[in-house]
């Protein structure tokens, strides 16, 4: 894959593209990609100790000269710091954030200042630099615990249950008060349960893997029975790519899943057929703050923005598994309680 490769953005409009948390998991695919597209992108982050920065730094290595590339160590909370950006952007493609349920309820101011005030400041950019497009990284959690599935978009109430999940609700809030306010057009992308390589370390599925991969037990919340919808990040980052270019209204609130909820035993069972190797299965208590299933109404997503998954839970699991054993076998394993 040669990224310096000359391309012209002719699928897109837009030339000119603001990333956060773009040395993250789905921030470094996406630059990746926008960048063999022909995109200008300048990408920030501010390399939080949520999980090791070495692991963000490499997950950008292979981008960091390229010539339409422009990286700075930012965080969002600092306005200043982002008022000191040029500015120009076509479009702000907004993937920060402090990431994570059980952390939220330990740490709840933490994760408002970065997702809510650091929000904040990104809009108010948009707003002084006449950006006019503005994607947000939003969450299947702000659904909460809704026995109504598929969750649709349609749906008038929402019961989020953990201060992460209510700072994406005040984002897509925000959101809407800068649209009708400044005309800024907002696309709040509500993800399900992204997983492919690169998938930070404390999320289940690399978690797991791990754990399975270095013959330790594997801690079990519940019966095992809780089913997450998930999602490739490449089915992620194609909907971002349309999201980019979109048109039609100024405010939308759109799910990207699969549709397809999978139990958590069979999440296991999948790993161990890859890796060949048995799981130990240590059973405790449910977790505060999980939700024990989540299922994505996608109809929103494929009527605007043509959006079909195209990766089977079985093809991205092997995808995974295949980096996580092979192009990162050197990589320090990292063993603390799987987190949703």
């Amino acid at each position: 894959m040669d990224l310096d490769s000359s391309t012209t953005p002719s699928d897109y409009r837009q030339s000119d593209c603001l990333i956060t948390g773009a040395a993250g998991f789905i921030g470094s695919h996406l630059t990746e990609h926008l960048l063999q597209k022909g995109i200008r992108v300048t990408a920030l982050d501010n390399f939080d100790p949520f999980y090791p920065r070495f692991l963000k730094e490499s997950n950008i290595a292979s981008v960091g000269r390229h010539s339409r590339f422009r990286f700075a160590e930012i965080d969002i909370r600092d306005a200043s710091a982002l008022r000191g950006l040029p500015g120009g952007y076509d479009c702000i493609i907004h993937l920060a954030a402090k990431a994570g349920v059980r952390t939220s309820i330990a740490d709840p101011d933490t994760y408002h200042e970065v997702n809510v005030i650091g929000t904040r400041n990104l809009l108010e950019c948009a707003r002084e630099w006449g950006t006019r497009q503005f994607v947000f990284a939003s969450s299947s959690s702000v659904y909460g615990i809704n026995p109504t599935t598929p969750w649709t978009e349609r749906d008038p109430a929402l019961f989020p249950i953990s201060p992460y999940a209510s700072t994406k609700v005040s984002g897509e809030i925000l959101g809407h008060i800068y649209s009708h306010l400044y005309g800024i057009r907002f696309l709040g992308l509500r993800f399900f349960s992204v997983y492919g390589p690169r998938q930070r370390p404390d999320q289940v599925i690399r978690k797991l893997s791990e754990l399975i991969l270095a013959g330790r037990s594997i801690p079990v919340f519940g019966d095992g029975s809780s089913s997450r919808d998930y999602t490739y990040v490449d089915d992620i980052v194609s909907t971002i790519r349309a999201a980019i270019d979109y048109r039609a209204t100024n405010y939308e609130l759109i799910n990207v899943g699969n549709s397809r909820p999978i139990p958590l035993l069979d999440v296991i069972h999948t790993i161990e057929d890859a890796l060949h190797k048995r799981a130990v299965l240590d059973f405790q208590p449910e977790q505060s703050g999980d939700v024990p299933f989540t299922c994505a109404d996608i109809q929103k997503a494929q009527l605007l923005l043509a959006y079909q998954p195209s990766t089977s839970f079985q093809e991205g699991m092997k995808r995974f598994i295949d980096w996580l054993t092979l192009e990162d076998a050197d990589r320090p394993l990292t063993h603390n309680s799987p987190r949703e």
